[in-house]
């Protein structure tokens, strides 16, 4: 072949590079992937097995997870029509992102955020507008606003909580937001239940430029099954719902969110749980000299050392994976680590007091 592949695909894949975890999947303590500690247990998992043995594996399932969702809807206390399930929250921000953006179009993201939001963006030939953090890595809202008017944006995706930053936008700024803008707004809240802001849920009838984007991997201890949703007004989600993939969400996935809808206690108790161990690590962490910690709202903190790939190498050698999230901007240096259960946690901190006397 005379030509290069490469020119026959599509031009945004040159500035676009592959997804990769740093240090893999596997370690003693893994803390890279802000997962939760808790598996479910196994008298639930039996219970959830039985009920798949007894389906049709020679049938597709439904074109969507018809169940699932009106399940969702109800422990939501929303409109059953206001909510779609997608194979992860990620498939649903490719199905989103297809009905919002193409060439021509604008899309607001503010820096640091959450790394697929540009990657799709690109994908789909979008023009990227983004609006720095402030140095303390909290979101600027006045700037957002001012640049999605000046820049006339048709599109913008807010992470709050944010992954990688930790930080929330307060409840009231989102409002300003979604208001102010002639914009759709996508607000992301994997991290949600973690928060001390309170969802924006609420405004989708009110709002219907809003779209609020929620996973199962996180609080619900889902990160295998692959399970997230998209909550909007009927009519904005009829509208987005058309690109999505059929069949996506296999009937695993379906019964599992069934059964754990039905013992939501397991992930009210694992919640406060990780949030007692958050505060109890920042408090640690503040006082070890040399280490800044950044106050958190998710399930995960942030800290700046020194040197973060030494910190990062010196952690693993010793059977701890965190992340390394120096290459956002405003984030030189700094490691990112979910918390786990407390004996992990304290790992963590006896290394960390070790490398920073």
């Amino acid at each position: 072949m005379k030509r290069d592949i490469r020119d026959l695909l599509n031009p945004a894949l040159r500035s676009i590079a592959v997804y990769k975890v740093d240090g893999g999947q596997e370690a003693e303590i893994k803390l890279n992937q802000n997962e939760s500690p808790f598996d479910l247990p196994l008298w639930l998992k039996e219970t959830i097995l039985d009920e798949f043995r007894n389906e049709s594996w020679n049938r597709y399932p439904d074109i969507l997870p018809f169940r699932a969702m009106d399940a969702y809807a109800d422990f939501l206390g929303i409109a059953r029509d206001s909510v779609i399930m997608s194979n992860g929250s990620n498939e649903m921000l490719y199905t989103i992102f297809l009905a919002c953006l193409g060439p021509g179009k604008k899309i607001l993201i503010p820096e640091p955020s959450f790394s697929l939001y540009e990657k799709i963006a690109l994908l789909l030939q979008a023009e990227v507008v983004s609006v720095p953090m402030h140095p303390g890595l909290d979101f600027d809202t006045e700037a957002i606003i001012a640049k999605a008017r000046e820049q006339e944006v048709d599109f913008i995706v807010l992470s709050t909580p944010n992954n990688p930053t930790s930080k929330s936008l307060p409840y009231d700024d989102v409002c300003r937001i979604i208001g102010e803008s002639d914009a759709i707004v996508l607000v992301d809240e994997a991290y949600i239940e973690f928060s001390r802001e309170k969802s924006v849920l609420g405004l989708i009838e009110e709002h219907p430029n809003l779209v609020v984007l929620r996973t199962m991997s996180k609080a619900l201890a889902l990160a295998g099954m692959r399970i997230g949703f998209a909550i909007a007004n009927p009519v904005l989600l009829g509208e987005i719902a058309k690109p999505k993939i059929p069949f996506s969400s296999g009937r695993l996935a379906e019964i599992t969110l069934l059964h754990i809808l039905k013992h939501s206690y397991l992930v009210t108790d694992s919640v406060a749980y990780i949030l007692a161990e958050r505060d109890r690590v920042y408090a640690e962490i503040d006082g070890i000299a040399g280490i800044e910690v950044f106050a958190s709202d998710t399930n995960f903190l942030i800290i700046r050392v020194h040197d973060a790939a030494r910190t990062f190498r010196d952690l693993s050698a010793s059977g701890i994976l965190v992340r390394n999230v120096s290459g956002y901007p405003l984030m030189e240096n700094c490691l990112r680590f979910n918390v786990g259960m407390r004996d992990e946690n304290d790992r963590l901190l006896e290394k960390l007091r070790t490398m920073h006397p």
